[in-house]
């Protein structure tokens, strides 16, 4: 499953993907399964961060893509992807943030 994005406004959709199907051209330079594949819901979302703290707190790239994932997918297990460059000491999350479960960098698992 991968997600499927149709412009900023739009929250994601994930949808399924088998290797050997091939990725259609999606906004922002993105290649994505079909508009047409099956709908799933997520056991795990992985969300690409620009910035997190130790706490869970992330800085995404400010579409809320991945805040209105979250919240369609409660029980979907957040992992943020990040390099270890991107942590910051502290982040002010908003009250509609929603903090990851984990963190995994080339350097390591962080788990809040």
């Amino acid at each position: 499953m991968l997600p499927h994005v149709l412009d900023r406004a739009t929250p994601l959709r994930f949808l399924a993907w088998a290797s050997g199907v091939t990725l259609d051209p999606g906004p922002f330079g993105l290649s994505q399964t079909p508009a047409d594949a099956p709908e799933l819901a997520p056991d795990i979302i992985l969300t690409p961060l620009v910035g997190f703290d130790r706490s869970g707190n992330r800085l995404g790239q400010g579409a809320g893509h991945y805040d209105r994932a979250f919240a369609q997918h409660p029980q979907a297990w957040r992992v943020g992807i990040a390099w270890s460059v991107q942590e910051v000491d502290a982040l002010t999350p908003d009250p509609w943030d929603v903090p990851l479960h984990a963190i995994a960098t080339e350097k390591e698992w962080i788990v809040p």
